[in-house]
């Protein structure tokens, strides 16, 4: 198993409107495609404009295969093109459980 471990830095004071826009358009598309996420959070203490969210993968071909569906759906470049502009950077990690 993977962990796909994505955290986003939004533009201050964009928060709730990119988090609404997230809630409403991309975390339905990603179920559609990943299952139900292992997480969705929104930094409280440290680094704010901060949502991390995590997803269960198999293993990397299970990830890649996944990923390339959801992104040929037709509604995932309407997400893209509603969220062009809020973010400052993205971070993406694969992790995976040891012992």
């Amino acid at each position: 198993m993977i962990i796909d471990h994505r955290t986003y830095n939004i533009i201050p004071r964009l928060t709730p409107k990119y988090m609404q826009i997230f809630m409403a358009q991309c975390v339905p598309i990603n179920r559609k495609y990943f299952g139900e996420e292992l997480g969705i959070f929104l930094t409280e203490v440290g680094p704010q404009n901060q949502l991390t969210h995590m997803w269960k993968y198999d293993d990397y071909a299970d990830y890649e295969s996944k990923r390339k569906a959801r992104d040929a759906d037709p509604d995932w470049p309407t997400y893209l093109k509603a969220t062009e502009g809020f973010l400052v950077s993205q971070e993406t990690k694969l992790i995976r459980k040891v012992g």
